[in-house]
This record gives structure tokens, C-alpha cells and sequence, in this order.
């Protein structure tokens, strides 16, 4: 006979303690970069919806704005770090492969011994990781979890490029997830498609980069670093077609009428994707949709938890509303969630 195995104590409910975001300082409306795509402000904000975004500086880095969010967050939890196990990152823009974003961010926050690890999983990569926190803190792993989404994505822009030049921007956004007292963190429903790569990509890995750096130095040459580049039409009609299954299996799995939410927080690709998906959902008027995209743009995985505080300091919704998120972009992969909103800080 086996000698048994002890297991962590489960918990039944869990839910969004608390959210904090960082907003680079840098602004940039779209008449700073219509004339190097041959663009109008006008054309921008009708394709899109966005008016400006946030371009990260030098000293914004990765790191330090998953810290200035993390800090809001627990702040907005009343908890500290020592009460924090693990840390779950989401990013597709962190240029270093080791050691983590993750890890690196809990040391900063004063953590010690603690759990972290980074998600890349696109633009649904936020919801992909507060889907492995809550299923952490219900199996007994973790006390409570922190969970960010961060992007640098003007790294990987090239500013000359029509089809998403004006789309990426830069942000963080951060919850603190833990045990609750009803449920307040629904079943994910998620999956991918790796057939669509194509649909939205880095157009060259680091290994064929390296290359190129190497033959340029040989040569006198020059070298191009990696870029995103993006099939727009090809993502739209996916989202448009395939997305409200998503939305309709997260609602389905939490036990959620479209009629009893209080707020959508789908992420912030494109204000025509969201007003699609109101439309196809049938949202009553009473629902607030969050469109945080007009001033921010797109920040990929850092996109849900910035819109969703947007939509709460605003007035549109507040911390306790039932709310909608779904997380969708490269890979192509997706993940939603019901959740109640949490406080701020």
C-alpha cells in the first residue's frame, strides 16, 4: 500500500480583493503619429475607437510598473506582501526570458520565499492567469494570489506600420485574489487556435533576429529588431463570429443571465469588436461597457484590469457589481470569467 499522500485544505469561494493599475506618463493623441502612417485622426478613432494611448518612457519598465500596480492592489486588499504566496504575471512584451517578470516583481515588493511565475497568453493572458489564481487559493495552495497584466508593447512597434501602429500601448494592471465569503470568481471558459497564428504575431523570432544581428555586424549592415504585425480583418471576423460562444459559455458556467450583469469588461482590441458583442449578447442598455480603449488604446494583457478600473473610478460601475470579462487575441486564444468587481484603490 502507497504511504498517503497529505493534500492542502481547499477553500470554497474565492474572489477579486482588490485592483490597482499604472498609467505610463506619457500621453500620445493620434495626431503624433498620423503622418509616419499616412493616417488622419479621424480615420484612427473610426477603425479603432482610440483617441490616444500611453507610451511607456525609459525608466518605465516591466517591472516597475507591475509594482506600482501590485502596490495599489494590496493597498486596495488591505493586505501586505507577507500575506501574499504566489505571484502570476501576464505579458508578451518582457524581452528577458529569465528569471521571470514575476519573480523579480515579489522581490521588489518585499516578498520572500514566494511563488511567481509569468503567463504568455496574449491579449487573454490576464484572464488566463486569474484563472490560476482562483483555482490556486480554492485548492489550498495559496492564501491569497497576485495577479498582474503588463505590457511594453511599444518596444515591439514598428511606428511606420499602417495596420497597428496606432493599436498598442503601454500599462499594468494588478488584483490580489483570495478566499471569500460567496463566490466571486466564475469558471473560465477558454481555449485557443494555434491554426490563426498568423491573425497577430511577433513577425520573427529571437533566434532569426540573432542571426541578422550577427550578419549585419559581418557586413556593415543594419538589422531590424521584431515586430508585431497583425491581420486586422482576419481578427475582427473571429471576434465577431466566434466570441460570443465565449461569452455565452462563461455565463453559462457561472450560472449568469446576460440580463443580471452589471458590467462588461471585454479587452480593449477594438470599440467595433465591443460594440459587436453588446450587440450580440443583447446587453440591456443598463449594463456598463467598459471602452477605456478611447484614451489607453490596446495593452494586451494588461488591458482587462486597467478597463475594469477605468469603469469603477468612473462611476460606471462599482466594486461588488456582477461583470463579464473576456480576455481574446494572439495565439489565437481567449478566457473569460463573471466576477464581482473589486474595490480600488
Amino acid at each position: 500500500m502507497p504511504t498517503p499522500i497529505a493534500t492542502a485544505v481547499p477553500v470554497t469561494h474565492t474572489g477579486i480583493l482588490g485592483l490597482g493599475v499604472y498609467r505610463p506618463r506619457r500621453v500620445v493623441p493620434n495626431a503624433e503619429i498620423v503622418a509616419a502612417i499616412d493616417s488622419s485622426d479621424e480615420w484612427i478613432r473610426t477603425r479603432s475607437g482610440i483617441a490616444a494611448r500611453h507610451w511607456a518612457e525609459p525608466d518605465e519598465t516591466i517591472v516597475g510598473m507591475s509594482v506600482a500596480a501590485a502596490r495599489d492592489a494590496l493597498r486596495a486588499a488591505e493586505l501586505d506582501g507577507a500575506e501574499v504566496d504566489a505571484v502570476v504575471l501576464a505579458t508578451s512584451s518582457q524581452m528577458v526570458l529569465g528569471p521571470s517578470a514575476g519573480a523579480v516583481v515579489a522581490t521588489e515588493l518585499g516578498m520572500h520565499d514566494t511563488a511567481a511565475y509569468d503567463v504568455s497568453a496574449g491579449c487573454a493572458g490576464f484572464c488566463y492567469a486569474l484563472a490560476d489564481a482562483a483555482n490556486l487559493v480554492r485548492s489550498g495552495q495559496a492564501r491569497n494570489v497576485l495577479v498582474i497584466g503588463v505590457e511594453r508593447l511599444s518596444d515591439l512597434l514598428d511606428t511606420t506600420d499602417r495596420s497597428c501602429a496606432f493599436i498598442f500601448a503601454d500599462g499594468a494592471g494588478a488584483v490580489v485574489v483570495g478566499a471569500a465569503a460567496q463566490e466571486g470568481i466564475g469558471p473560465v471558459a477558454w481555449g485557443s487556435d494555434g491554426s490563426r497564428t498568423s491573425a497577430i504575431k511577433q513577425d520573427k523570432g529571437f533566434q532569426e533576429y540573432f542571426a541578422e544581428v550577427a550578419a549585419a555586424e559581418a557586413s556593415g549592415g543594419t538589422s531590424v529588431r521584431p515586430y508585431i504585425r497583425m491581420n486586422g480583418t482576419e481578427v475582427f471576423r473571429w471576434a465577431v463570429t466566434f466570441l460570443e460562444k465565449a461569452c455565452r459559455d462563461a455565463l453559462d458556467r457561472a450560472g449568469v443571465a446576460a440580463s443580471e450583469l452589471d458590467a462588461f469588461v471585454p479587452h480593449q482590441a477594438n470599440i467595433r469588436i465591443t460594440d459587436a458583442l453588446v450587440r450580440t449578447l443583447g446587453l440591456p442598455e443598463t449594463v456598463a461597457v467598459a471602452r477605456d480603449i478611447i484614451e489607453t488604446g490596446n495593452t494586451s494583457a494588461a488591458s482587462i484590469p486597467m478597463a475594469m478600473e477605468q469603469l469603477i473610478r468612473s462611476g460606471g460601475a462599482r466594486p461588488g457589481d456582477t461583470a463579464l470579462l473576456l480576455g481574446f487575441g494572439a495565439g489565437l486564444a481567449y478566457a473569460g470569467q463573471v466576477v464581482h468587481l473589486p474595490p480600488i484603490a
